[in-house]
């Protein structure tokens, strides 16, 4: 079973993905103009204002609920593994697709406001709505939607819970010895009191735990670059000198530095992958295109902010192993009690050991925690929104509380699951499921850049005319955009 696993995921993350991220990365970035530097003041204004509603969350709510899905184990074992597998290059090309990725992030999330629905009191949208809607509701977009959340839940409801819980449960007995069964019955407790409680609660729990969390991570990091600040010119001459193949030790495996970098990037940061529209759905906003500009920051905050935290708390105490990936033999091996079995949380640990003895295993336990829990809490509210389009398409428009409530018990059986089975087979599952949820998006938002632009432009006419940001406003009529029921009867109601 493992075997055809790990062939499937060969297949679906071959060079082709890795370079279609690239592309609509490159093609979005160019064609706004950068705009992930130029509106970098005009991110973080709109993350810090915005309105709640009785059917939507506010902006910060759904930066943070998206972000609670992009903030998880692949920022502290996900890097590990990256540096495992391709060296401390790995690290720049996963800033690459982060600095690209945010043009692809803006225009997803863009795409998932203009063509969201109210739907049960709450707006939904994503990737499935924007592809029927925005090519024209024919039998053939239809069709790739309906595969889209079928993919996606699928995806975020069985495959990817069992990485999160798998590192909870394997830093908790390694920071406490608490028991992997202990923790799973503790978790799915937890887990299920929140997704019973619907996206208003998911949106209030991931508002209070995002930030914090973040920011007690970040402050670890910083106090240990401070304190080895001295190697701090020769780890950025060693990761830019591994990026390209410069660096002696680590020059035979350039390929799997890029793909590393990129695969465990976009696993990170979701970006283009499809996860972060949906949340960014539920936000209330005058504007579409400004939660795409919340949501591309938000893929700075994930990459630039957090990973590069424990890439430099690995790289600057010297605490890792890199290992050929085809040949599984060791390239570089600082840490010689451990082996590939034991690449994750361990390296990050003892990174934080350096600093205070003893302390690194709770602290990572503890942070794990947190980012793989609220991701938890966001992988449901993802595949909820896909399954909910898929049963309206199937019967009719009416929705299914039964169908809702078997997609909760399924997630919290896999969290239950992925806490007991082993991390490398989590890993790959997880792995097969964004991406195939990635090829399946990217593709469909290059289809539909055309009105991605058609958005961002008229956002940014209204920006260089002086009107206030809150008085922006859509009209999807008047730009010629079709399919765009919710804003169309919202311009109309306001004419």
């Amino acid at each position: 079973m493992e075997n055809v696993i790990n062939v499937v995921n060969s297949i679906v993350w071959s060079n082709w993905l890795v370079g279609l991220c690239f592309v609509s990365g490159i093609y979005f970035s160019v064609r706004t103009r950068f705009s992930q530097i130029r509106n970098l003041k005009e991110m973080v204004g709109l993350l810090l204002g915005g309105e709640k509603s009785e059917q939507g969350i506010s902006s910060f709510q759904g930066f943070c609920t998206a972000l609670a899905g992009r903030i998880g184990t692949g920022n502290i074992a996900g890097v590990a593994t990256a540096i495992a597998w391709g060296g401390p290059g790995a690290l720049f090309w996963m800033w690459a697709i982060a600095f690209l990725g945010a043009g692809s992030a803006f225009a997803e999330s863009t795409l998932g406001q203009l063509y969201k629905e109210e739907h049960d009191g709450e707006y939904r949208g994503g990737p499935a709505y924007y592809i029927e809607k925005g090519l024209g509701s024919t039998k053939f977009s239809k069709a790739y939607a309906t595969l889209f959340a079928i993919v996606t839940v699928i995806a975020i409801g069985i495959l990817l819970p069992g990485v999160q819980s798998n590192s909870i449960a394997v830093s908790i007995q390694n920071g406490f010895g608490i028991n992997v069964n202990i923790t799973a019955v503790a978790l799915v407790i937890l887990t299920g009191i929140v997704i019973f409680g619907g996206i208003k609660r998911i949106g209030s729990a991931a508002e209070f735990i995002v930030p914090f969390m973040g920011g007690a991570y970040i402050l670890m990091a910083i106090v240990i670059i401070i304190a080895n600040i001295g190697d701090l010119p020769g780890v950025l001459a060693l990761i830019f000198k591994s990026a390209f193949g410069a660096e002696a030790s680590f020059g035979g495996i350039l390929g799997s530095t890029i793909a590393w970098g990129v695969k465990r990037g976009v696993y990170s940061n979701e970006a283009g992958q499809g996860t972060g529209p949906q949340a960014s759905s539920a936000a209330e906003v005058s504007h579409p295109a400004k939660q795409g500009f919340v949501q591309a920051f938000s893929v700075y905050v994930d990459t630039l902010f957090v990973c590069s935290a424990t890439g430099f708390m690995i790289l600057m105490t010297g605490c890792y192993n890199t290992f050929n990936e085809h040949t599984k033999n060791v390239m570089v091996q600082n840490m010689p009690q451990y082996g590939i079995p034991d690449i994750g949380p361990v390296y990050t640990q003892d990174a934080i050991n350096t600093l205070i003895p003893g302390f690194g295993g709770a602290f990572v336990a503890i942070a794990l925690f947190f980012f793989a829990f609220t991701t938890l809490m966001a992988y449901y509210y993802i595949a909820e929104v896909n399954l909910t389009y898929l049963v309206k398409k199937f019967t009719g428009g009416k929705s299914s509380k039964l169908s809702i409530n078997c997609l909760r018990i399924v997630l919290l059986g896999m969290t239950a699951f992925g806490c007991v089975k082993s991390a490398g087979l989590a890993w790959t599952m997880g792995d097969i499921g964004v991406g195939m949820m990635a090829w399946l998006n990217l593709i469909a938002i290059l289809i539909l850049s055309k009105t991605v632009f058609i958005c961002f432009n008229d956002y940014e006419a209204q920006m260089k005319a002086g009107i206030p940001r809150d008085e922006i406003s859509f009209d999807p009529i008047k730009l010629g955009i079709k399919g765009a029921d919710f804003w169309e009867k919202r311009s109309s109601n306001k004419a």
